[in-house]
């Protein structure tokens, strides 16, 4: 007989589609809707933030197949905060939302932070065969 399949494993492959299809979708938004709307600040900013937001995409999809555990759960959640803490924050600095709100990235580079250290540790090998 199947085990039920947990919510959060049948919930992965729609958050890391929705993270890759977001960052391609905002990347090229920001090239051609935005090119003559955005100074070159906001350009800059834009592609920060869309870059950080690709890479991210992906690094959910690796800790995917991380082993099961706490450390690949803090992983997702680690990266899915930070790519909207820390994108999200630059995608509305650069469409003129106050500066204030600069005051979040770093808290979403935080999560990208501790989202790197627990796929480390999700995949670091503790099923040692005793000597």
């Amino acid at each position: 007989m199947r085990q039920p399949v947990p919510a959060m494993t049948r919930a992965m492959p729609w958050l890391v589609a929705a993270a890759g299809a977001s960052a391609v979708l905002l990347g090229a938004f920001g090239a051609h809707a935005l090119r003559g709307v955005l100074d070159a600040g906001g350009r800059e900013l834009w592609h920060t933030a869309s870059q950080y937001h690709f890479w991210h995409a992906l690094a959910l999809a690796v800790a995917c197949l991380a082993p099961t555990g706490r450390a690949r759960r803090c992983a997702l959640a680690a990266f899915t905060i930070g790519i909207v803490l820390f994108s999200g924050s630059l995608y509305a600095l650069a469409l003129g939302a106050p500066r204030g709100c600069g005051a979040i990235t770093p808290l979403g580079g935080l999560a990208f932070i501790v989202g790197w250290i627990a796929l480390g540790l999700a995949f670091h090998h503790t099923d040692k065969a005793p000597s």
